[in-house]
């Protein structure tokens, strides 16, 4: 925690699917849920449940002060959906070959 600012990781029971254009991205019973203060909750989908072979790599990049720098994933129609933090600040260390998307179904 720095100055207000909190997150938390937890392992997840849920059921989370990331769906885009009727097809399934990703789909796991044991997300990570992040909360951070001011920001909605975000689930953290172990790399093995995301279909990575339909995702290409992008160039954006975005550094949070709180969980380190992200690299990005897009489909053809939908640039930079999911993201990832391959080298995670260690206070957030478990998210770490996990992947979050903007919109995911929780069950």
């Amino acid at each position: 925690m720095t100055h207000g600012h909190e997150i938390t990781v937890e392992q997840g029971e849920q059921r989370v699917r990331a769906v885009h254009g009727g097809q399934v991205l990703a789909e796991t019973g044991r997300p990570l849920v992040l909360r951070e203060t001011g920001c909605p909750v975000r689930y953290y989908i172990p790399a093995e449940d995301v279909r990575l072979d339909l995702l290409t790599p992008s160039e954006t990049h975005t550094v949070c002060p709180f969980k380190g720098t992200a690299s990005y994933w897009s489909l053809p129609d939908a640039p930079d959906l999911v993201w990832a933090y391959p080298d995670p600040k260690p206070d957030v260390a478990a998210i770490k070959d996990h992947f979050c998307f903007y919109e995911v179904e929780v069950a």
